[in-house]
């Protein structure tokens, strides 16, 4: 393992500024125990500073999807081209490459899966015609010519050939690892390239562009099945802290305000000095919430995420009440059963037994706010906080402001949380800045904002 410029302090301070910009928090304690870890490891095995260094700054699991791609930049396993540039010639052959890679799938050789990665990206993701060579390397297009994918039945072929058995069911286990294998040797060259252009361009830049940020941060708009997945698991413990705030912020409120009045008559006894303030006794009820939530198309993550944390949240209010919509509203409360966890889940359940849509599947604010101010309106109360959850974007339909101006007159308040960027809003058939007129509208693009949105904005 090599450290480069900048000497191994420059590398460990360098790693820990970048875990710092995708989110993860740590302070200089830790960074002290990482730089310990260092010296007592030293760097002969990279893969056990890998986990020294994991262990030191790390305080979730999920957060190994962020550290491992960022390590690689920073304590890179090699410099340059596999063999040096010297060494470098004709682009290699194609099927002599795939030929190897095969027997190393087949092997589960990691060690060669390394070697083939790096060659495979210096021959075949290069692009341009920089210095060395080339502008830069693409795991896209090394994969796109190498196609590793294609080779599970050859794989296959060679463990029977290896084995001499021919049996369906443990063809069909092998044939889930060998899918593992090639995902894995994917990874392998995603890395190597990231390590080929961190050299040329500097860790800082590929590390911020490159390397995928913490699940709480992370556009709900553009989340895949493995950051939501990822998601999912934070539902509970963000509710349990969300819970911890809102009830310390109860306890805080119950003491009331100065009664002016009552103090001034008590400091008559003390020459006019008012010793023992009198506070107003306060004796709040838990409030009301209601969630009206656009379960259509891309925002669906959003709505049932944000569903399923109300939900854990639901003992710290006296009611809480939930309905969905694409462009018809039903009440979905009793879907988000106690157990539900998954927003996958509760989206195809959703599906399948609310009627949230009509004679079409696209999204329809006015229809959907019409409809709820018609035949729900008597779940919204003096005591009640609405949140809208949606885009506000009508598909070219009147946006229905009446029906919200409705919700809003018998509502306590009303919080419109829009999943896009401000600056899309009232762009094509956005009716955002519309709506927002009516109700105090947030951008709420992460999990992260979310949280600090409902922290600071759900009543006491």
């Amino acid at each position: 393992m090599t450290t480069g410029e900048g000497g191994l302090p420059g590398r460990l301070t360098g790693l820990v500024a970048a875990l710092r910009s995708h989110g993860l928090r740590f302070g200089p304690g830790e960074t002290v125990d990482a730089a310990e870890a260092l010296r007592a490891l030293g760097l002969d095995d990279r893969e056990r500073v890998r986990e020294g260094l994991a262990a030191a700054l790390l305080h979730q699991q999920g957060q190994r999807a962020v550290f491992d791609p960022v390590f690689d930049l920073y304590f890179p396993s090699a410099i340059g081209a596999p063999g040096g540039e010297a060494d470098r010639g004709a682009p290699p052959d194609r099927e002599a490459l795939r030929e190897r890679l095969v027997a190393a799938l087949a092997a589960d050789d990691r060690a060669l899966l390394d070697r083939l990665a790096a060659e495979a990206v210096d021959g075949f993701g290069g692009y341009g015609s920089g210095q060395g060579g080339s502008d830069g390397w693409s795991s896209y297009q090394t994969l796109d010519r190498l196609r590793p994918e294609t080779l599970l039945a050859r794989v296959l072929a060679a463990l029977r050939a290896e084995s001499g058995e021919d049996a369906a069911f443990t063809d069909r286990l092998e044939a889930d690892e060998i899918r593992r294998r090639i995902e894995g040797f994917r990874e392998r060259v995603g890395a190597e390239a990231r390590r080929r252009v961190a050299e040329r361009r500097g860790p800082e830049e590929i590390a911020r562009r490159a390397v995928v940020t913490t699940a709480d941060r992370i556009d709900f708009l553009v989340a895949g099945r493995a950051q939501l997945e990822e998601l999912r698991r934070t539902v509970h413990p963000l509710a349990r802290k969300l819970a911890a705030r809102l009830a310390a912020r109860r306890r805080r409120a119950a003491h009331g305000s100065i009664d002016l009045r009552r103090t001034l008559r008590g400091s008559l006894s003390t020459g006019g000095v008012p010793m023992r303030p009198v506070l107003r006794r306060r004796r709040p009820g838990r409030p009301e919430l209601v969630l009206l939530c656009d379960v259509s198309g891309s925002v669906a993550g959003f709505a049932n995420f944000t569903m399923l944390l109300v939900q854990a949240l639901h003992d710290q209010f006296s009611k809480v009440r939930v309905f969905a919509f694409v462009n018809r509203v039903d009440e979905v409360t009793g879907l988000l059963g106690h157990g539900t966890a998954d927003p996958a889940a509760l989206a195809a359940r959703i599906a399948r037994e609310a009627a949230v849509t009509g004679r079409h599947g696209s999204s329809d604010y006015g229809t959907a706010l019409g409809e709820f101010a018609e035949r729900y309106l008597d779940a919204v109360g003096p005591r009640s906080t609405v949140f809208v959850l949606g885009d506000a974007r009508t598909n070219m339909s009147d946006p229905n402001l009446p029906a919200l101006r409705r919700v809003t007159e018998r509502a306590r308040r009303v919080y419109w949380l829009n999943p896009e960027p401000r600056s899309q809003w009232s762009t094509g058939d956005s009716a955002a800045h519309a709506y927002a007129e009516l109700a105090e509208m947030h951008e709420c693009r992460t999990a992260r904002r979310l949280s600090s949105l409902i922290a600071r904005l759900l009543p006491v």
